[in-house]
């Protein structure tokens, strides 16, 4: 239910005593079409609330719902949303997004503090938490709803004392890349303080953005840490 105010004859809004209520339905305002409905509609938890049962509070204040959470963080996974503050923002002011998390109009979504600290307990103590929501997204990834590729964050320019001729192949098959695109996202919900801009200039043959058909995706260089050689914007090499 809203509240729409009414407009006089002359075109001015008038005051809130003449407001009118009106009802709408979520469901009738999301797009057949819409990538959400298309990943709802696979979507089961019946068979999964068994492993998700360790993770519901039967004491002291409710905690957030584990599907609730496994829903948000699908939506910050698909849609490339790496922060947990404009995750919740977002999820509060779109329509589909609060349908897909099963929220009426009126309801609450957690805080992003909240979310953060639900999130950082129940991955790390709970490996059914982990196992469910890395099963969706394999499933996502085989009905071909998404890619998979991997999850781009932000990162820095810097001199390495790394060769590009001392690479070695990544032997690691995980589904098409989606395990090390997950670890990559939760990673970057992880060092957010409060926003994370999206990473600009990122070479089309950065490993962590190339398909898994190509090349540079199963590069990785020899020299430690892990890291990853991308084009100098303007120029052929870095």
């Amino acid at each position: 239910m809203l509240i729409a105010e009414a407009m006089s004859d002359d075109g001015q809004q008038r005051q809130a005593a003449d407001e009118l209520f009106y009802a709408f339905n979520l469901e009738e305002l999301v797009p057949q079409d819409h990538l959400l409905r298309s990943i709802d509609r696979f979507l089961d938890f019946t068979d999964l609330r068994k492993h998700l049962a360790p993770c519901y509070s039967h004491t002291g204040r409710p905690s957030v719902d584990p599907e609730l959470m496994i829903r948000m963080l699908l939506i910050g996974y698909c849609l490339g949303i790496r922060s947990e503050r404009q995750l919740c923002e977002e999820i509060n002011l779109n329509l589909a997004y609060r349908w897909f998390c099963r929220l009426s109009i009126t309801d609450k979504v957690p805080d992003h503090s909240t979310f953060s600290k639900n999130r950082h307990g129940r991955f790390r103590e709970s490996e059914a938490f982990r196992f469910v929501f890395e099963q969706i997204i394999k499933r996502c990834i085989e009905e071909g709803l998404i890619g998979g590729e991997g999850f781009a964050v932000d990162a820095s320019v810097v001199k390495a004392d790394a060769s590009r001729q001392r690479y070695h192949e990544d032997d690691d098959d995980d589904w098409g890349g989606g395990s090390r695109a997950i670890n990559e996202y939760l990673d970057a919900l992880h060092e957010d303080g409060s926003s994370i801009t999206p990473a600009k200039n990122v070479s089309q043959t950065d490993p962590r953005r190339a398909g898994r058909r190509h090349p540079a995706a199963r590069l990785t260089m020899l020299t430690p840490p892990t890291i990853w050689s991308t084009p100098r914007p303007g120029s052929s090499s870095m």
